[in-house]
């Protein structure tokens, strides 16, 4: 296990793996330090691992992290979070574009707490400076094509956006940041 107090957070990678295949992301310190902490010290207590994709909108985003989505809980997905208070809100000027890993949260800026979006459109310009983007997809694009291109139904709030079938986020694992070719969806790993 990669000691996240020691380490350069910029050295780091999750490699997220789901029922549908594995995205690898790479994060950035240097514009949200507080939700990058946050998410590497969640992976590393297993906190994600079993949850599942609760909110899919193709050609916008996929959203995940909430406790309320692993088998057995009661929650309502999309309303759960740790214990604790929210994260101090870390805009910055990232732009919501494709594969972007930015912070869910409430209305109240302040809220995010596990939950989590990748942006799926080319570019979602209506998120930029109001949600914090804190990391990106390296390698493993297609998987956000195909987790963003399941069959939805209509949820309580009347969007639909809840998978008829589960997508499981099976586990998030740390390790140190691979060297890839810089070509759109990864490439060769060191």
């Amino acid at each position: 296990m990669i000691d996240i107090d020691t380490t350069d957070h910029s050295k780091i990678e999750a490699v997220m793996e789901t029922t549908k295949g594995s995205m690898v992301i790479t994060f950035f310190p240097d514009k949200a330090p507080g939700h990058v902490s946050n998410f590497l010290k969640l992976i590393n207590m297993g906190f994600y691992n079993g949850l599942a994709f609760h909110r899919v909108i193709r050609n916008f985003m996929i959203q995940g992290g909430c406790p309320n989505t692993k088998k057995g809980a009661t929650g309502q997905p999309g309303t759960g979070r740790p214990d604790g208070p929210g994260l101090r809100a870390e805009f910055n000027d990232t732009p919501h574009t494709r594969g972007v890993l930015s912070m869910a949260r409430s209305r109240d800026p302040n809220s995010a707490g596990s939950q989590f979006f990748v942006v799926h459109a080319e570019h979602a310009p209506h998120l930029d400076g109001q949600y914090t983007a804190f990391g990106k997809v390296e390698d493993g694009l297609e998987v956000l094509d195909e987790i963003a291109s399941v069959d939805c139904s209509f949820g309580g709030g009347g969007e639909k956006s809840t998978p008829k079938d589960r997508i499981e986020i099976v586990r998030i694992w740390l390790r140190e940041r691979q060297v890839r070719d810089t070509a759109e969806g990864g490439g060769a790993q060191s």
